[in-house]
């Protein structure tokens, strides 16, 4: 799609015709020649100068922030435009013509559904009503308990087991909102990478990144009905217990536990070797390892004096 296509679907203007190739939309920090990006927030402008991007759209007010040959397409309405151009260039559930590659040793049982592109690894263990999408990555020794969706382009390591009803790779919750309060669909574009020795519970789900990877790493152990948001890493050896949830763009150091339905805010930070009491609400990121509890959180000794003393006026 030329560039000029886009501004046209986009009802943006453009000082000159451009018949340059749009190949795909990114991030500022992450697009490459070719690519379209945006600034729907200033705490990314520092991405700005050092953009590889061919155009990007942003409020006019930040256009002198670009470097030097970069096309400006200016919007105040950015992340809506975002929104729009997102379903042009979504990728397709089926693309691949490849049939799957089956390791040795691996057992798919005959409802299990592969899509073509897909690679499995050996002594894989793939269960009834299983759904592998295109172009699809799995280690050796995976296992894939019954009704486990795995979306397109996902990567799963060696000696990873999913249990029952887990999805791995659905879009992320994301939305842009017209003047008139209407929701208009973000597509995500990025897939999930789980490494090796993973367990993820029953009716679990981890969201694809918008672009790029959301990324469970090595020996976490994810338990049952957890929402894992897209865009979010999930350090090495974590143990996230039941009904726990992580808000898109969340960060989780080396060993953290998150106690049961305890959750964090987007966009924040969590410290290696931090607990979560369970039902605790994060809402600021955490420099500090620690132990924390409640909701305003607070280290955990403090609120347990906090609570000993409402006992007292009770």
């Amino acid at each position: 799609m030329t560039l000029n296509e886009i501004t046209q679907y986009l009802s943006l203007e453009l000082s000159t015709s451009q018949t340059i190739e749009i190949t795909g939309i990114n991030t500022l920090k992450d697009a490459t020649t070719g690519e379209i990006s945006f600034l729907s927030d200033s705490k990314y402008e520092k991405d700005l100068e050092n953009t590889q991007a061919t155009a990007v759209i942003l409020p006019s007010s930040k256009a002198h922030l670009l470097p030097e040959n970069t096309i400006a397409l200016l919007s105040d309405e950015t992340y809506l435009m975002v929104a729009k151009l997102s379903k042009i260039f979504a990728k397709p559930i089926q693309s691949s013509t490849i049939a799957p590659i089956i390791g040795e040793k691996s057992i798919v049982y005959p409802t299990a559904h592969i899509e073509n592109g897909a690679r499995l690894g050996s002594g894989c263990i793939i269960m009834s009503g299983v759904y592998i999408g295109t172009d699809v990555v799995l280690g050796d020794n995976v296992t894939l308990n019954p009704n486990v969706s795995v979306y397109r382009d996902c990567i799963i390591g060696n000696n990873v087991i999913v249990h029952a009803g887990s999805v791995v790779g659905s879009d992320g919750f994301g939305y842009a909102h017209t003047k008139m309060g209407e929701h208009i669909k973000l597509y995500q574009n990025g897939n999930v990478i789980i490494e090796e020795d993973v367990e993820i519970g029953a009716n679990t789900t981890i969201d694809c990144a918008v672009f790029g990877s959301t990324l469970i790493k090595r020996g976490s152990k994810i338990d049952n009905l957890i929402q894992i948001g897209h865009n979010c890493v999930v350090g090495e050896h974590c143990i996230l217990v039941s009904q726990s949830g992580l808000a898109g763009s969340t960060t989780l150091g080396r060993n953290v536990v998150m106690g049961g339905q305890s959750a964090t805010a987007g966009h924040l930070s969590i410290a290696p070797f931090t607990t979560l009491a369970a039902r605790s609400g994060v809402t600021k990121s955490i420099t500090k390892g620690g132990v924390y509890s409640g909701f305003p959180l607070m280290e955990h000794k403090l609120w347990l004096k906090l609570q000993a003393k409402l006992a007292k006026i009770l």
